[in-house]
């Protein structure tokens, strides 16, 4: 990869920094790499990053604050990327990596991520921003892991976090692998095993990024951890002297901040970049990622398959029209979201807890306020229980504060008015679980940013008026849209429906694709 040059006043802080540098009438030329920028800075010479001027992006267009972004990750081996979801970091990331490796500075990267984004935005980001790597997701048994570990031929390595304590000692050992990324740090933030293994790696490799969003979910000292990974220098060395810097205390049990502890605690996260969706004016109000795929269980696929066979005999006998093609689709989609209805009506919860994983792993990321919408009155019951429980078991005492909110059919009109008030005007942070018909029209919950559709619905005009309860005026902020997805017909759906051409035919049309297989 051709580097570029920079041509630099050979200072006497210059010639010390670069001895062997050619002289040419009184200047010296340099590389322009991210090696010799960092110490030219240092002694007061100011040169532009060179991944802004020597990298050609593999032809995609970032943003601007994606390509600061990129600079800070090059010019700074241990960094945090604090920009919140939907501003691009995943392939921020893979921009960085890549233009690094073409130096020849960096071998091979292994990201820690979340089971649910191991695939689906990853894999899906390399395959758009970096499409020349190769990839693999470490997944299953540790055999498999291990065979997959030992392809030469890959590039990116992708794990779940709770994957690492599997290989442990291979990557430590793969000195190869020199550059590792913790996407949603913050799961690191509290005193585990999961947590000391994933500090072992860090301090094993050359290069370590950490992405998080939200770097204290729960309080300020949540950074300590995580910053004991990538910087350990930064932070004091022992948790306690962190708290009574940042905190103090009230009674036995209860610390409360000091003034300025929030700001203080980002100082800790240095060096680092933090931008939100506000900060990018390039983008549309409206920000709408691929489907988040999260995979079928066992129960759930051999139902599924059942109900698409059924559908492939009635349809080659003729019986499936556009009239009842509908009913046939919702009961793949219930199959789909994890709860279905039997001939008696008596409804049966199946295996779908990797749909609830990639639901709270978006609602614990999100920077504001969170709508959920679910279709089907039993799915929407077992969602809000699911996040009831979430709730209690990761903020204890506080949980109150996280609790859910629910919106069905049967809530009187005086309890759909506190929720909407408490949601839209108070502090509490839960989400509100919704049906999305109940609060479809003329009511403004500009509060949130991010709403999350647990499967899709049957009706373009369901669709756009449940996301237009959070895009319409007084919203300040942009706005995220997450489709979770389990099966192709899912996301078939969705596409009509982000491109307004749901309609009654339209049932009929997808189960006659060949291609929803």
């Amino acid at each position: 990869m051709n580097c570029g040059t920079l041509k630099v006043e050979a200072t006497p802080a210059v010639l010390a920094l670069f001895p062997d540098a050619v002289r040419i009438n009184g200047f010296v030329e340099l590389e322009h790499t991210p090696r010799i920028t960092i110490p030219l800075r240092a002694v007061g010479i100011a040169c532009p990053a060179s991944v802004r001027t020597n990298y050609d992006w593999n032809g995609g267009t970032p943003f601007e604050v994606q390509v600061r972004t990129v600079e800070l990750l090059t010019e700074n081996p241990r960094s945090y990327c604090l920009n919140s979801m939907g501003t691009g970091k995943t392939r921020c990331v893979l921009w960085a990596f890549d233009y690094l490796r073409k130096l020849g500075l960096c071998k091979k990267m292994i990201v820690v991520c979340p089971i649910s984004t191991m695939t689906f935005t990853w894999g899906h980001e390399i395959l758009q921003a970096v499409p020349h790597l190769r990839w693999a997701v470490l997944y299953g048994s540790a055999d498999k892991r291990r065979k997959m570990l030992a392809d030469p031929d890959i590039d990116i390595y992708i794990i779940n976090h709770d994957g690492l304590r599997i290989i442990e000692k291979e990557l430590i050992a793969r000195t190869d692998i020199d550059v590792l990324c913790y996407d949603e740090l913050a799961v690191f933030r509290n005193n585990t095993l999961r947590t000391k293994i994933a500090k072992k790696i860090a301090d094993a490799k050359t290069i370590v990024w950490g992405l998080t969003g939200s770097p204290m979910p729960n309080a300020v000292t949540d950074i300590w951890h995580q910053i004991r990974i990538i910087t350990p220098w930064r932070v004091p060395k022992y948790f306690s002297h962190l708290r009574d810097e940042l905190m103090y205390r009230v009674t036995q049990f209860k610390w409360v901040n000091k003034a300025g502890a929030i700001e203080r605690a980002f100082e800790y996260f240095q060096p680092a970049v933090r931008y939100t969706l506000d900060d990018i004016m390039e983008l549309p109000e409206a920000y709408v990622p691929p489907p988040i795929q999260t995979g079928l269980g066992p129960e759930q696929a051999r139902i599924y398959d059942s109900l698409k066979k059924f559908a492939i005999a009635q349809m080659d006998k003729g019986e499936i029209t556009g009239l009842n093609a509908g009913v046939v689709m919702s009961k793949l989609l219930q199959a789909s979201v994890g709860w279905i209805y039997d001939s008696k009506r008596n409804v049966y919860k199946l295996d779908g807890e990797a749909r609830l994983q990639a639901l709270t792993d978006i609602i614990d990321a999100a920077t504001g306020k969170v709508i959920v919408f679910v279709n089907y009155l039993h799915a929407l019951h077992g969602v809000y229980g699911h996040l009831v429980k979430h709730a209690e078991h990761r903020h204890g005492a506080d949980a109150k504060y996280y609790m859910p909110h629910l919106i069905e059919g049967d809530t009187p009109p005086k309890a759909r008015v506190d929720i909407f008030n408490i949601f839209q005007n108070s502090d509490h942070k839960g989400p509100l679980v919704a049906y999305p018909k109940c609060i479809s029209h003329g009511v403004t919950l500009t509060a949130a940013d991010t709403a999350v559709w647990f499967g899709p619905p049957l009706s373009a005009e369901t669709y756009d008026q449940g996301n237009a309860r959070i895009r319409r005026v007084g919203q300040k902020r942009k706005q995220l849209f997450a489709h979770l997805s389990s099966t192709p017909i899912e996301r078939q759906v969705y596409n009509l429906l982000t491109n307004r051409l749901m309609q009654q035919d339209s049932f009929l049309h997808l189960l006659e694709d060949a291609s929803w297989d």
